[in-house]
């Protein structure tokens, strides 16, 4: 595939995607290699001074350490973000979608794993839209509508859909985290991950080949008490609605040792916990559910800033589960790639996350070998995803 080393297009193409953005309160600022970092540069320097009633959401320090390193642009190495959602697919236009493939090349972004395919004419209309103009750059895999669980025949019906999805071109299933938490059966009764009922979906999948990637639960510290030893308290203050209250939700245990349970019961089936796992603060937990399962995977979508906090430990397991790891990113905003070649390819240190919510900390370069950097960047995907052309990546 052709390398661009061209600036990324600092945008999102109107309608193309879904992305939380950059808001000023979650933005960094990093001093310019130029300015004396102690100096705050004009537009900083002219805000009011505030010693009181300053809020943490307002609290935005300019890092005075000056350390080599500034940003990384573009990919080492070819890659297969395997956490896309490109909802509006099915409304692309071939202009919409050329314009997308530039921006991939100028990331290096081989292919784009849309987990948001739906099923049926929506799933067929996202294929054609982006599979059909550039087939080697897009993957869509199709999602099971679990609004009618043991009614009579849902099963079969379910499995039946599936199976034609597939015919028409879906590569994988994606299981959104609302199964666990939300999706309940006809009777009113909450659906287990690890549903019996379910069974033939993962069976399915498993005989045709097809990876699941699925999403359960949240982080953890979405059960805790909102109080000032909640890592996730920012988070939480910001965005309410992600809170999960003992009286409305199974625990976090409950709903990974189902997912868990899922795994072990379906040796056949590939699977890829979504984000780590959730298991991001805890790689050595992580570690032992990827022993106990060869068929699951994992990937690093919106987590990466968990491995960015522990660099010399993560890199050890990242080199020792190499072959288990799959770059994602969730959710479509070019510059917030950078954020992810740094860490997996840089021994830069003290760099700022893109989200404030999501980690106040800094991070700091992982420094990866070349033969980590290409499992986790595309060897693992060609490897499980069906129909990948080889041809975009070296060696593969």
């Amino acid at each position: 595939m052709r390398r661009l080393l061209l600036p990324v297009l600092f945008f999102v193409i109107s309608g193309c995607g879904t992305s939380e953005g950059v808001s000023p309160e979650s933005s960094s600022q990093e001093a310019s290699p130029q300015q004396a970092p102690w100096i705050l540069p004009p537009d900083l320097a002219a805000v009011p001074e505030k010693l009181d009633g300053m809020t943490i959401e307002e609290y935005e320090p300019v890092s005075t350490l000056r350390v080599p390193g500034f940003g990384v642009p573009t990919a080492r190495y070819p890659f297969v973000d395997v956490h896309g959602h490109w909802f509006q697919a099915p409304g692309f236009s071939a202009g919409q979608v050329d314009t997308l493939v530039a921006q991939f090349d100028s990331l290096n972004l081989a292919v784009s794993v849309n987990l948001s395919g739906g099923s049926g004419n929506r799933l067929s209309q996202a294929i054609a839209n982006t599979e059909g103009r550039h087939p080697s750059r897009f993957v869509t895999f199709a999602n099971v509508p679990f609004d009618s669980v043991g009614a009579p025949g849902w099963t079969e019906r379910a499995v039946a859909q599936l199976a034609a999805d597939f015919d028409a071109g879906a590569r994988g299933l994606k299981i959104y985290k609302n199964l666990g938490m939300d999706v309940v059966d006809v009777n009113g009764v909450r659906v287990p991950v690890d549903d019996p009922r379910l069974d033939p979906i993962w069976a399915l999948c498993g005989e045709r080949g097809m990876p699941v990637l699925i999403h359960t639960a949240d982080p953890a510290m979405f059960w805790q008490p909102r109080n000032k030893h909640n890592e996730r308290w920012l988070e939480l203050k910001l965005r309410p609605r992600r809170y999960r209250p003992a009286d409305q939700f199974p625990s976090f245990d409950e709903i990974i040792g189902e997912q868990h349970a899922l795994f072990a019961r379906h040796p056949e089936t590939t699977f890829i916990a979504a984000h780590l796992g959730w298991l991001g603060s805890d790689l050595d937990q992580l570690g032992q559910l990827l022993d106990a399962n060869p068929n699951v995977y994992t990937e690093i979508g919106a987590v990466v800033q968990e491995l960015g906090r522990q660099p010399r430990f993560a890199a050890d397991w990242l080199t020792d589960y190499k072959d288990r790891v799959l770059f994602g990113k969730d959710f479509y905003n070019p510059v917030e790639f950078h954020t992810y070649f740094r860490v997996l390819e840089t021994d830069h240190e003290y760099f700022p996350y893109y989200r404030k919510y999501h980690a106040f900390w800094r991070l700091y370069g992982l420094a990866l070998p070349e033969d980590v950097i290409r499992a986790i960047y595309y060897e693992n995907a060609v490897r499980i995803i069906p129909g990948l052309d080889s041809a975009l990546f070296p060696g593969a």
